[in-house]
């Protein structure tokens, strides 16, 4: 696996895919720079060789279009205060005022292009649009995993244009790392703690990862299509009856693969979907009719807590409860917890997927768990055993 320490990059400009499509408020500023900071190494280290760097990235859904509200002009200042470099932009992506802009770029520079997303030709995937944008740099750097899932041409197409001179960045090398330490390397035992609302939305993934994990733990709105497969009483908890059989089946296959399923035994049911809803903790397959299952409850956690405390690798996607609402949000502090035990313990630990990113981001866990994954539907496609168009683009050299 290249990554950018195989290229010493004196006098040579880089053209690297980042990702920074980070939110702005109503003033155009970014609300959270976790994305540019991630970028950072790579760039510098670029500049620290002797280089110069192109930036390039898509902010946003513009569909091909011009969106001035989407422009990258936005977050120049915030770009340039994070690396302590004032970068330069472009209004434009490729063409004739990116080529000029960046053929006056000095080393030590940084250029950040237009939105990508600003031409149709990237999500096509368009080989002119991909062969325009290499003409920015001689060196091509892929320090992107939130789009290595697309088959853009910034991801994956313009890649062709750089036999022999292209690579990771750190971040996407960190990424590939971090997930084959879950797939294929992780010491055993390995636990996925699983969440989220269906069953239907990680059905891939569950059965990509049996073979690889000794422990599941099913958690969140997913669990109540498992237990009234197996005929317990739901109440009104969110279920996907169509997907009973299909839950059955995992429990078949995991059992015959020798994985133990950690199902909750109890939850915290409320008798409505709001924080000012009555409570009560009941068996998680006598949840009263009026009533449905928003967290996990104290038996089921303590359950939880011993089987990650024993593991040594640890897959944690998904929330096991409503977290956005503080009565219900106990549940995912505590698997936080546990997880954070364990990590201190040796053990390593992956967070990805946009809901558990953002239950560690909210309750501060970013700095306890071994690697929080920057690339939400990428990290999913990749526990799915897919291989990302972005990763081939690079590896296939």
């Amino acid at each position: 696996m290249k990554t950018v320490d195989n290229f010493n990059f004196e006098d040579k400009k880089a053209l690297i895919r980042v990702d920074f499509n980070v939110p702005l408020n109503e003033e155009k500023q970014v609300t959270d720079a976790s994305r540019i900071t991630a970028a950072c190494p790579t760039i510098l280290k670029v500049l620290e060789d002797g280089g110069s760097a192109v930036l390039m990235s898509h902010l946003g859904r513009p569909k091909g279009k011009v969106n001035p509200d989407m422009s990258l002009a936005h977050i120049v200042d915030t770009v340039s205060e994070i690396l302590g470099v004032q970068v330069k932009f472009v209004g434009a992506s490729s063409g004739p005022e990116a080529e000029a802009a960046v053929a006056e770029l000095q080393n030590g520079e940084v250029m950040l292009l237009e939105n990508l997303r600003f031409e149709a030709a990237e999500e096509a995937g368009g080989r002119d649009y991909a062969e325009a944008l290499s003409r920015l740099g001689d060196i091509y750097v892929n320090d992107a995993f939130g789009t290595a899932h697309r088959a853009h041409a910034s991801t994956t197409v313009v890649a062709d244009f750089f036999s022999g001179s292209k690579c990771f960045g750190y971040l996407l090398a960190k990424e590939i790392e971090a997930i084959q330490k879950v797939m294929k390397t992780g010491e055993k035992p390995v636990t996925a703690i699983l969440g989220g609302a269906k069953v239907s939305s990680k059905i891939t993934i569950i059965e990509n990862i049996l073979d690889k994990i000794d422990h599941l733990i099913v958690g969140g709105g997913m669990t109540y299509t498992f237990v009234q497969a197996q005929g317990g009483q739901i109440g009104d908890s969110i279920c996907e009856p169509d997907k009973n059989q299909l839950a059955l089946d995992i429990l078949k296959q995991a059992e015959a693969k020798g994985v133990q399923v950690h199902l909750p035994t109890d939850v915290i049911a409320a008798d409505a979907f709001s924080d000012q809803a009555n409570t009560q903790i009941v068996p998680v397959d006598e949840i009263p009719e009026g009533w449905q299952g928003l967290d996990a409850g104290p038996n089921s956690l303590a359950a939880m807590k011993e089987v990650i405390l024993a593991s040594k690798t640890i897959l944690w996607n998904g929330p096991v409860g409503v977290f956005e609402m503080e009565p219900f949000a106990g549940g995912t502090k505590a698997v936080g917890d546990y997880i954070d035990e364990a990590t201190q313990q040796g053990a390593f630990s992956l967070v990805g997927g946009g809901d558990s990113v953002a239950a560690v981001k909210q309750f501060g866990y970013q700095d306890k768990v071994s690697y929080v994954s920057t690339g939400g539907g990428a990290m999913l496609e990749s526990l799915e055993g897919r291989t990302l168009p972005g990763i081939a683009a690079i590896v296939e050299d």
